[in-house]
C-alpha cells in the first residue's frame, strides 16, 4: 500500500509555483512565497525524495518541430494479463508519448505524436501490427488540441489545502 505523504500549504504552493513556471528560481520563488531560497530548496528535495517531483521538462511547440499529427489509439488486447508485455513493447516506440491502462471498450490507450500521416500508418500497420497480444486497434486523430495544463493542486487564492 502507497504510503500517505503529508503536504503542508507551502509543499503545495511550491509544486503550484512550479508547474506553472519551472525555470523561477529558487530565490525568487522564495521571495514570491516568504521563505528562503533555502528552504525552497530543501521543500523541492524532499519532493524528489518522495517522488512527488519528478524533474523538468522543456514544453515545446511540437508544430514548429514539424510534428503536425496527434493521435489516439484504442488497444484490444487479446488478454488482459498481456498489459505488462505489450506495454513494454509499446515503450519502444518513440512516437508514442503516453500510454495508460484503462476500462471501458479498451485495454490501453495511447497518446501518438508523429511528423505527418505516413508515419502514423508506419505506427498502426509496421509497429503496433508485430506486437504479440494486440488483438486489435481504434485510432483517433486529433483535430485541435484546445488546452494542456497540469492539476490544480492549489485552488486560486484559495488559502486551505
Amino acid at each position: 500500500m502507497a504510503q500517505k505523504l503529508n503536504f503542508d500549504k507551502l509543499d503545495l504552493q511550491i509544486i503550484q509555483e512550479m508547474m506553472e513556471n519551472a525555470e523561477i528560481s529558487y530565490a525568487d520563488l522564495g521571495k514570491k512565497l516568504f521563505v528562503s531560497g533555502g528552504t525552497i530548496h530543501v521543500r523541492i528535495k524532499k519532493l524528489q525524495e518522495a517522488g512527488v517531483v519528478k524533474g523538468t521538462r522543456l514544453n515545446v511547440d511540437r508544430k514548429l518541430l514539424g510534428y503536425d499529427v496527434i493521435a489516439f489509439i484504442g488497444i484490444y488486447l487479446e488478454k488482459s494479463s498481456l498489459y505488462d508485455a505489450v506495454a513494454t513493447e509499446l515503450q519502444k516506440i518513440p512516437q508514442i508519448v503516453r500510454l495508460n491502462y484503462t476500462t471501458g471498450n479498451y485495454s490501453m490507450f495511447a497518446e501518438v505524436v508523429c511528423k505527418d500521416i505516413g508515419q502514423l500508418r508506419w505506427i498502426l500497420h509496421d509497429q503496433l501490427q508485430k506486437i504479440k497480444g494486440i488483438e486489435r486497434t481504434e485510432t483517433l486523430i486529433s483535430l485541435e488540441e484546445s488546452f494542456n495544463r497540469n492539476v490544480q493542486v492549489l485552488a486560486p487564492g484559495n488559502t486551505d489545502f
